[in-house]
């Protein structure tokens, strides 16, 4: 597949420093950030400065290459005890995402590997740009991959953000809607806003907008309408853990668009690269939930939506059974059901 060059990219890595781009100013301002400080890494990815499970993948991995860099160590055992520190505080700051974890242990066992304070250094710089590369290479074989599921003429409703932004590269659920498009497939893409941080009104409409393919905002509550009245043929989503009976973590309110689905026969597919899936724990009951500031449901854009003092509960994610999941899209082929027994025997 030939890669489709976008005017913009959510993470580089400049030699001895990061630069990525601040989602949370987006759509109005594309303002980016340069560091040296692993710390501004993880703050970043606690405040969705950058988000999504792939992306903070790729951030936590270059994180650890900036700590390596400049964190001042008299020797090779101490920067190994260092970068242990670095890589739970990393690895803690958004915990449901398995991609993060992920790049962070692979990350480690690069360093343990290293003979010298130097080796080390440049063994975890050439690591964590090799997963950049590879999560982003993995993009276009989901895209290539999904493809099968999207006809022209369809309409598909997506939700929380799936493109470039989220997973560098073109993205998983949105990386599959945009391939297809440029394969001349006339589609048209219902984007929920996703509450409570807008990410589909923010980013994924934006995102949309930049590529070119049409698309209408609604409300998350519209979903189980649009499809009752048939106007929605298929529903692809992301996903930021996946177990090994192929229960899978999403943004919140992401179940309740799989039971919709199944109630309205619309088939519903999870895209999502290797690195998502958790094969140490056995089904959904099993991962941490990342309960968020309730400000960010009483809030938003600093400005005050409910009363003073009101109670406010807000779950960054979802589990959404694999009964009502009709397949999987990866980087190494579609898995299909029975999920358990056909993810087992692809990953």
């Amino acid at each position: 597949m030939k890669q489709i060059t976008l005017d913009y990219q959510p993470i580089e890595w400049l030699g001895d420093r990061v630069k990525f781009l601040d989602q949370t100013r987006l759509p109005d301002d594309e303002m980016y950030i340069e560091t040296k400080d692993y710390l501004e890494i993880v703050a970043a990815i606690k405040e969705l400065k950058v988000r999504g499970a792939p992306l903070i993948g790729v951030a936590g991995a270059y994180g650890m290459a900036l700590a390596s860099l400049h964190i001042y160590v008299k020797g090779r055992a101490e920067l190994l005890r260092r970068l242990k520190d670095v890589a739970d505080n990393i690895g803690n700051a958004r915990p449901t995402a398995r991609n993060l974890m992920w790049a962070v242990e692979r990350m480690l066992r690069v360093a343990v590997d290293g003979k010298t304070i130097e080796n080390i250094r440049q063994a975890l710089v050439a690591e964590a740009t090799a997963i950049h590369e590879q999560e982003a290479g993995a993009t276009y074989k989901m895209a290539e991959n999904g493809a099968e599921f999207v006809n022209s003429g369809m309409n598909i409703l997506t939700h929380c953000n799936t493109g470039p932004l989220a997973a560098t590269g073109l993205g998983t659920a949105l990386g599959v809607i945009i391939n297809a498009s440029r394969q001349g497939k006339k589609i048209h893409v219902y984007a929920d806003e996703t509450r409570p941080l807008l990410q589909g009104a923010r980013l994924t409409a934006w995102e949309l907008n930049k590529v070119g393919v049409p698309a209408t905002l609604i409300t998350d509550s519209t979903a189980g309408y649009l499809m009752q009245q048939g106007k929605v043929d298929a529903v692809l989503v992301g996903a930021d853990r996946i177990s090994a009976n192929g229960d899978t973590a999403n943004k919140i309110g992401t179940y309740t668009l799989a039971v919709l689905a199944r109630e309205n026969s619309v088939p519903f597919y999870v895209v999502a690269p290797s690195s998502t899936f958790d094969l140490s724990i056995a089904d959904g009951s099993q991962i941490t939930i990342e309960l968020r500031n309730p400000n960010e449901v009483t809030r938003f854009g600093g400005i005050s939506i409910a009363p003073e003092g009101t109670d406010a509960l807000s779950p960054a994610f979802d589990i959404t059974p694999a009964k009502y999941i009709t397949a999987f899209v990866t980087e190494r082929g579609i898995i299909r059901q029975p999920l358990t027994e056909n993810l087992l025997t692809m990953l």
